[in-house]
C-alpha cells in the first residue's frame, strides 16, 4: 500500500507564498501522474496542477502564473510552489498520485494524501 504523505500547509497574509511537499512511501511499481488538488468549505474538491513522470504540467486557470508544480522521481516527490497568494486560495491541499503496484502492474490505482490546510487571511 503507497501513503502520501503532505507537509507545508499554514497560515499566510495575502501576497505571501508557501511550499507544499508530498512524499510516497511503500511499494511502488510506478509512480505516474501525481500533482494537487484542493477543497474549500462548502466546495467541491478540484484540481489545482498536475505533472506527469515526465515533467509535463497542467494548471488550474486561477494559479497559473503564481503556482509551480514540480516533482523529484528520485525522491517519490511532488511539490506545489505557490507565491502571490490570494484569500481564495484558502483551502485543504490534497496530493493525489497514479500509482502502480508490483503486485499488480497493469492497474492504475489513485492514492489520496490526508490533506494539509492552508489558510490566506491577514
Amino acid at each position: 500500500q503507497v501513503q502520501l504523505v503532505e507537509s507545508g500547509g499554514g497560515l499566510v497574509q495575502p501576497g505571501g507564498s508557501l511550499r507544499l511537499s508530498c512524499a510516497a512511501s511503500g511499494s511502488i511499481f510506478s509512480l505516474n501522474a501525481m500533482g494537487w488538488y484542493r477543497q474549500a468549505p462548502g466546495k467541491e474538491r478540484e484540481l489545482v496542477a498536475t505533472v506527469t513522470s515526465g515533467g509535463r504540467t497542467n494548471y488550474e486557470d486561477s494559479v497559473k502564473g503564481r503556482f509551480t508544480v514540480s516533482r523529484d522521481n528520485a525522491k517519490n516527490s511532488v511539490y506545489l510552489q505557490m507565491n502571490s497568494l490570494k484569500p481564495e486560495d484558502t483551502a485543504v491541499y490534497y496530493c493525489n498520485a497514479d500509482v502502480q503496484y508490483p503486485t499488480n502492474w497493469r492497474r492504475h490505482v489513485e492514492v489520496w494524501g490526508q490533506g494539509t490546510l492552508v489558510t490566506v487571511s491577514s
